[in-house]
Protein backbone atom coordinates (compact mmCIF):
# COMPACT_ATOMS: atom_id res chain seq x y z
CA UNK A 1 0.00 0.00 0.00
CA UNK A 2 1.12 3.27 -1.05
CA UNK A 3 2.44 4.90 2.54
CA UNK A 4 3.04 8.53 1.03
CA UNK A 5 1.10 11.71 -0.17
CA UNK A 6 1.39 14.29 -2.02
CA UNK A 7 -0.23 17.53 -2.15
CA UNK A 8 0.25 21.16 -3.59
CA UNK A 9 -1.61 24.32 -4.02
CA UNK A 10 -2.09 25.70 -7.26
CA UNK A 11 0.74 27.57 -7.04
CA UNK A 12 3.08 24.88 -6.36
CA UNK A 13 1.95 22.66 -8.64
CA UNK A 14 2.60 24.91 -11.16
CA UNK A 15 5.67 25.14 -10.35
CA UNK A 16 6.43 21.01 -10.10
CA UNK A 17 4.75 20.92 -13.56
CA UNK A 18 7.37 23.52 -15.04
CA UNK A 19 10.54 22.57 -12.87
CA UNK A 20 10.01 19.34 -11.09
CA UNK A 21 11.53 19.93 -7.33
CA UNK A 22 14.87 20.04 -6.13
CA UNK A 23 16.38 21.22 -2.85
CA UNK A 24 17.42 24.60 -4.03
CA UNK A 25 13.86 25.02 -4.76
CA UNK A 26 12.27 25.23 -1.42
CA UNK A 27 12.31 28.40 0.75
CA UNK A 28 10.49 27.37 3.79
CA UNK A 29 9.94 24.30 5.82
CA UNK A 30 7.08 24.65 8.98
CA UNK A 31 7.18 21.93 11.80
CA UNK A 32 3.34 21.69 12.74
CA UNK A 33 2.20 20.49 16.87
CA UNK A 34 0.60 17.94 17.41
CA UNK A 35 2.65 15.86 19.89
CA UNK A 36 3.76 12.09 19.36
CA UNK A 37 2.23 12.26 15.88
CA UNK A 38 4.96 14.36 14.57
CA UNK A 39 7.05 11.08 15.45
CA UNK A 40 5.92 9.55 12.11
CA UNK A 41 8.52 12.31 10.35
CA UNK A 42 11.19 11.65 11.91
CA UNK A 43 12.79 9.74 8.49
CA UNK A 44 11.50 12.06 6.22
CA UNK A 45 13.40 15.04 8.41
CA UNK A 46 16.42 12.93 8.43
CA UNK A 47 16.14 12.45 5.07
CA UNK A 48 15.08 16.19 4.05
CA UNK A 49 18.06 17.52 6.66
CA UNK A 50 21.03 15.00 5.89
CA UNK A 51 20.65 14.21 2.48
CA UNK A 52 18.68 16.13 0.19
CA UNK A 53 18.93 20.09 1.08
CA UNK A 54 22.60 19.82 2.00
CA UNK A 55 22.57 19.14 -1.90
CA UNK A 56 21.31 22.92 -2.29
CA UNK A 57 22.67 26.17 -0.57
CA UNK A 58 20.49 29.10 -0.59
CA UNK A 59 18.37 30.36 2.85
CA UNK A 60 15.96 28.24 3.90
CA UNK A 61 12.97 29.20 7.17
CA UNK A 62 12.53 26.74 9.50
CA UNK A 63 9.15 27.70 11.10
CA UNK A 64 7.77 25.67 14.13
CA UNK A 65 5.71 25.32 16.88
CA UNK A 66 5.32 22.84 19.47
CA UNK A 67 7.20 19.60 18.94
CA UNK A 68 7.53 21.35 15.61
CA UNK A 69 9.80 23.82 17.42
CA UNK A 70 11.89 21.11 18.93
CA UNK A 71 12.15 19.07 15.36
CA UNK A 72 13.29 22.38 13.36
CA UNK A 73 15.66 23.68 16.13
CA UNK A 74 17.47 19.88 16.64
CA UNK A 75 17.56 20.36 12.23
CA UNK A 76 19.92 23.92 13.45
CA UNK A 77 22.34 21.35 14.84
CA UNK A 78 25.57 20.45 13.03
CA UNK A 79 25.04 17.02 13.22
CA UNK A 80 21.37 16.75 12.17
CA UNK A 81 20.74 13.28 11.73
CA UNK A 82 22.45 12.08 14.77
CA UNK A 83 20.06 14.78 16.69
CA UNK A 84 16.70 14.07 14.85
CA UNK A 85 17.76 10.64 16.54
CA UNK A 86 18.23 11.33 19.76
CA UNK A 87 15.00 13.64 19.69
CA UNK A 88 13.31 10.98 18.56
CA UNK A 89 14.62 8.45 21.16
CA UNK A 90 14.18 11.15 23.88
CA UNK A 91 10.67 12.00 22.94
CA UNK A 92 9.21 8.19 23.01
CA UNK A 93 11.32 7.08 25.89
CA UNK A 94 9.96 10.02 28.06
CA UNK A 95 8.26 9.15 31.19
CA UNK A 96 6.66 11.17 34.36
CA UNK A 97 6.22 9.28 37.42
CA UNK A 98 2.93 9.76 39.21
CA UNK A 99 2.33 10.90 42.24
CA UNK A 100 0.34 8.35 44.80
CA UNK A 101 -2.82 9.15 44.51
CA UNK A 102 -2.96 11.01 41.01
CA UNK A 103 -3.99 9.54 37.81
CA UNK A 104 -1.55 11.89 36.06
CA UNK A 105 1.97 14.00 36.47
CA UNK A 106 1.51 17.71 37.88
CA UNK A 107 1.90 20.35 35.22
CA UNK A 108 4.81 21.76 37.32
CA UNK A 109 6.20 18.05 37.48
CA UNK A 110 6.27 17.57 33.50
CA UNK A 111 7.44 21.77 33.12
CA UNK A 112 10.37 21.00 35.55
CA UNK A 113 11.22 17.18 33.61
CA UNK A 114 10.86 18.70 30.39
CA UNK A 115 13.27 22.17 30.89
CA UNK A 116 15.83 19.52 32.29
CA UNK A 117 15.49 17.40 29.22
CA UNK A 118 16.30 20.85 26.98
CA UNK A 119 18.96 21.64 28.80
CA UNK A 120 20.62 18.03 28.29
CA UNK A 121 19.68 18.52 24.83
CA UNK A 122 20.85 21.93 23.58
CA UNK A 123 22.98 23.16 26.57
CA UNK A 124 26.44 23.92 25.27
CA UNK A 125 25.04 24.02 21.42
CA UNK A 126 22.39 26.95 21.22
CA UNK A 127 25.38 28.96 19.36
CA UNK A 128 25.08 26.52 16.82
CA UNK A 129 21.17 26.83 16.25
CA UNK A 130 21.34 30.35 15.95
CA UNK A 131 24.39 31.11 13.60
CA UNK A 132 23.66 28.24 11.14
CA UNK A 133 24.75 29.25 7.80
CA UNK A 134 21.56 28.58 6.07
CA UNK A 135 18.76 27.88 8.19
CA UNK A 136 16.65 30.75 9.83
CA UNK A 137 15.04 29.44 12.57
CA UNK A 138 11.12 30.86 13.90
CA UNK A 139 9.85 29.71 17.44
CA UNK A 140 6.26 30.61 17.65
CA UNK A 141 4.84 30.99 20.72
CA UNK A 142 1.31 31.81 22.00
CA UNK A 143 1.13 34.92 24.85
CA UNK A 144 -1.95 35.66 27.06
CA UNK A 145 -3.39 38.95 27.36
CA UNK A 146 -5.80 40.47 29.95
CA UNK A 147 -6.65 37.11 32.45
CA UNK A 148 -4.42 35.27 30.24
CA UNK A 149 -1.57 37.38 31.12
CA UNK A 150 -0.51 35.59 34.36
CA UNK A 151 -1.67 31.76 35.22
CA UNK A 152 -4.11 31.62 37.82
CA UNK A 153 -6.55 28.09 38.64
CA UNK A 154 -9.37 29.64 38.26
CA UNK A 155 -8.96 33.02 35.66
CA UNK A 156 -7.04 30.61 33.22
CA UNK A 157 -9.17 28.13 31.95
CA UNK A 158 -11.86 31.45 32.19
CA UNK A 159 -9.45 32.37 29.52
CA UNK A 160 -9.18 29.76 27.47
CA UNK A 161 -13.29 29.97 27.57
CA UNK A 162 -13.22 33.40 26.51
CA UNK A 163 -10.62 32.52 23.81
CA UNK A 164 -12.61 29.67 22.35
CA UNK A 165 -16.30 31.10 22.05
CA UNK A 166 -14.14 34.36 20.29
CA UNK A 167 -12.21 31.91 18.00
CA UNK A 168 -15.38 30.17 17.21
CA UNK A 169 -16.54 33.65 16.22
CA UNK A 170 -13.87 34.79 13.90
CA UNK A 171 -10.37 33.73 14.28
CA UNK A 172 -8.69 37.32 14.75
CA UNK A 173 -10.91 37.77 17.38
CA UNK A 174 -8.98 35.10 19.57
CA UNK A 175 -6.19 38.23 19.48
CA UNK A 176 -7.73 39.70 22.44
CA UNK A 177 -7.18 37.02 24.42
CA UNK A 178 -3.57 35.44 22.79
CA UNK A 179 -1.33 36.71 20.62
CA UNK A 180 0.92 35.00 18.38
CA UNK A 181 5.23 35.92 19.26
CA UNK A 182 7.64 34.63 17.58
CA UNK A 183 11.24 34.21 18.14
CA UNK A 184 13.29 34.25 15.63
CA UNK A 185 17.00 34.04 14.89
CA UNK A 186 16.86 36.25 11.44
CA UNK A 187 14.59 39.73 11.14
CA UNK A 188 12.41 38.94 8.25
CA UNK A 189 9.56 36.70 8.60
CA UNK A 190 8.92 33.98 6.24
CA UNK A 191 4.81 34.90 6.14
CA UNK A 192 2.78 37.69 6.30
CA UNK A 193 1.67 38.48 9.83
CA UNK A 194 -1.31 40.32 9.08
CA UNK A 195 -3.98 37.40 9.52
CA UNK A 196 -3.25 37.51 13.65
CA UNK A 197 -2.07 40.11 16.74
CA UNK A 198 1.78 39.35 16.10
CA UNK A 199 4.96 40.18 17.72
CA UNK A 200 8.28 39.59 16.71
CA UNK A 201 11.45 39.10 18.82
CA UNK A 202 15.00 38.19 18.33
CA UNK A 203 15.94 34.71 19.34
CA UNK A 204 19.24 34.54 21.38
CA UNK A 205 21.14 32.25 23.53
CA UNK A 206 19.64 34.27 26.44
CA UNK A 207 15.62 33.21 25.66
CA UNK A 208 16.08 30.02 22.88
CA UNK A 209 15.26 27.56 26.33
CA UNK A 210 12.32 29.59 27.46
CA UNK A 211 11.05 30.04 24.34
CA UNK A 212 11.20 26.26 23.09
CA UNK A 213 9.53 25.55 26.59
CA UNK A 214 7.30 27.88 26.21
CA UNK A 215 6.33 27.00 22.27
CA UNK A 216 5.52 23.11 23.91
CA UNK A 217 3.97 24.42 27.10
CA UNK A 218 0.64 22.79 26.32
CA UNK A 219 -2.08 24.24 28.99
CA UNK A 220 -2.82 22.61 32.26
CA UNK A 221 -0.35 19.73 30.65
CA UNK A 222 2.62 22.16 31.31
CA UNK A 223 3.00 25.36 33.52
CA UNK A 224 3.30 28.65 31.01
CA UNK A 225 6.79 30.01 30.79
CA UNK A 226 6.30 33.35 32.18
CA UNK A 227 8.66 36.43 31.61
CA UNK A 228 10.86 35.61 28.59
CA UNK A 229 13.99 37.09 28.67
CA UNK A 230 13.89 40.42 26.18
CA UNK A 231 10.02 39.99 25.28
CA UNK A 232 7.32 41.25 27.05
CA UNK A 233 6.13 40.01 30.61
CA UNK A 234 3.44 37.34 30.83
CA UNK A 235 2.69 33.38 30.14
CA UNK A 236 3.79 31.79 27.47
CA UNK A 237 2.49 28.68 25.98
CA UNK A 238 2.24 26.41 23.46
CA UNK A 239 2.59 28.11 19.85
CA UNK A 240 -0.01 25.61 18.42
CA UNK A 241 -2.80 27.46 20.23
CA UNK A 242 -3.00 30.41 17.66
CA UNK A 243 -1.21 28.00 15.17
CA UNK A 244 -1.78 24.86 15.59
CA UNK A 245 -0.23 23.67 11.72
CA UNK A 246 1.04 27.05 11.09
CA UNK A 247 -1.69 27.54 8.43
CA UNK A 248 0.24 31.14 7.44
CA UNK A 249 0.65 33.19 4.80
CA UNK A 250 4.08 31.89 3.61
CA UNK A 251 6.65 33.80 1.76
CA UNK A 252 8.00 31.30 -1.44
CA UNK A 253 7.95 27.69 -2.29
CA UNK A 254 6.85 26.05 1.29
CA UNK A 255 8.21 22.09 1.45
CA UNK A 256 5.61 21.01 4.47
CA UNK A 257 6.22 17.44 6.07
CA UNK A 258 3.06 16.95 7.94
CA UNK A 259 0.96 14.15 9.99
CA UNK A 260 -2.11 14.52 7.75
CA UNK A 261 -3.34 16.80 4.97
CA UNK A 262 -5.43 19.16 6.87
CA UNK A 263 -3.24 21.95 7.54
CA UNK A 264 -5.73 23.60 11.00
CA UNK A 265 -5.18 27.02 11.44
CA UNK A 266 -5.33 26.85 15.48
CA UNK A 267 -5.42 24.51 18.56
CA UNK A 268 -8.75 25.92 19.08
CA UNK A 269 -9.84 25.12 15.69
CA UNK A 270 -9.65 21.18 16.23
CA UNK A 271 -13.26 20.96 15.76
CA UNK A 272 -14.40 23.76 13.83
CA UNK A 273 -14.43 21.39 10.31
CA UNK A 274 -15.04 24.46 8.30
CA UNK A 275 -11.72 26.09 8.98
CA UNK A 276 -9.34 22.71 7.91
CA UNK A 277 -9.45 23.47 4.19
CA UNK A 278 -6.81 25.21 2.18
CA UNK A 279 -6.62 28.66 1.85
CA UNK A 280 -4.93 30.73 -0.79
CA UNK A 281 -2.11 30.97 2.14
CA UNK A 282 -1.02 27.42 1.29
CA UNK A 283 -1.49 28.24 -2.74
CA UNK A 284 2.32 27.70 -2.91
CA UNK A 285 3.25 25.12 -0.19
CA UNK A 286 3.71 21.15 -0.71
CA UNK A 287 2.68 18.86 2.24
CA UNK A 288 4.22 15.32 2.27
CA UNK A 289 1.66 13.11 4.66
CA UNK A 290 0.84 9.91 5.10
CA UNK A 291 -1.93 7.91 3.26
CA UNK A 292 -5.09 8.02 5.85
CA UNK A 293 -5.22 4.34 4.64
CA UNK A 294 -1.92 3.83 5.24
CA UNK A 295 -2.22 5.01 8.67
CA UNK A 296 -4.70 2.14 9.46
CA UNK A 297 -2.01 -0.10 9.31
CA UNK A 298 0.33 1.44 11.87
CA UNK A 299 -0.28 -0.31 15.29
CA UNK A 300 -3.71 -0.04 16.89
CA UNK A 301 -4.89 1.81 13.85
CA UNK A 302 -3.57 5.24 14.50
CA UNK A 303 -0.96 7.48 14.38
CA UNK A 304 0.96 7.87 18.11
CA UNK A 305 -0.65 10.41 19.98
CA UNK A 306 -0.87 11.50 23.40
CA UNK A 307 -3.78 9.30 24.24
CA UNK A 308 -1.37 6.58 24.58
CA UNK A 309 0.23 8.39 27.74
CA UNK A 310 -2.84 7.38 29.33
CA UNK A 311 -3.62 3.94 27.53
CA UNK A 312 -0.44 2.81 28.38
CA UNK A 313 -0.08 4.66 31.59
CA UNK A 314 2.83 3.06 33.47
CA UNK A 315 3.66 0.25 30.94
CA UNK A 316 6.77 2.22 29.78
CA UNK A 317 7.54 -0.62 27.41
CA UNK A 318 4.90 -1.50 25.70
CA UNK A 319 4.37 2.48 24.66
CA UNK A 320 8.15 2.88 23.41
CA UNK A 321 7.41 -0.86 21.44
CA UNK A 322 4.30 0.57 20.13
CA UNK A 323 5.91 4.17 18.83
CA UNK A 324 9.17 2.72 17.88
CA UNK A 325 7.14 0.49 15.61
CA UNK A 326 5.54 3.05 13.93
CA UNK A 327 8.13 5.26 13.66
CA UNK A 328 10.27 2.39 11.91
CA UNK A 329 7.32 2.07 9.64
CA UNK A 330 7.24 5.73 8.27
CA UNK A 331 10.75 4.91 6.82
CA UNK A 332 8.47 3.82 3.89
CA UNK A 333 7.53 7.78 3.33
CA UNK A 334 11.17 8.49 2.61
CA UNK A 335 11.03 6.01 0.36
CA UNK A 336 8.27 6.64 -2.04
CA UNK A 337 9.29 10.20 -1.69
CA UNK A 338 12.96 9.74 -2.68
CA UNK A 339 11.02 7.46 -5.92
CA UNK A 340 8.94 10.45 -6.38
CA UNK A 341 11.66 12.66 -6.37
CA UNK A 342 13.60 11.06 -9.59
CA UNK A 343 11.04 12.21 -12.17
CA UNK A 344 8.42 14.38 -9.79
CA UNK A 345 5.14 13.08 -12.05
CA UNK A 346 2.95 16.02 -11.48
CA UNK A 347 0.18 13.33 -11.72
CA UNK A 348 0.61 11.96 -8.64
CA UNK A 349 -0.09 14.95 -6.63
CA UNK A 350 -3.21 15.80 -5.32
CA UNK A 351 -4.88 18.99 -4.69
CA UNK A 352 -4.40 20.68 -1.43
Amino acid sequence: MQALRIYAGPKALAHIRANGLKPEHIDVIPGAAGGPKGLILGPLDRFLFGEWLPQSTQPIDLVGASIGAWRMSTACLNTPVESLLRLEHDYIHQHYDVPAGQKRPTAQQVSEEFGRSLQAFYGGRITEVLQHPRYRLHVVTSRGKHILQHEHPLLTPLGYAGAFLSNMVQRPWMGAWLERVVFSSANALPFNPNDFATQQFALTEHNFMQAVQASCAIPFVLQAVHDITDAPKGAYWDGGITDYHLHLNYKGLVLYPHFQQAVVPGWLDKSLKWRHKATAFLDNTIVLAPNPEWVKTLPNGKLPDRTDFFTYGSDLSARVKVWNTAVAQSQQLVDEFGAWLSHADPLQVHPL
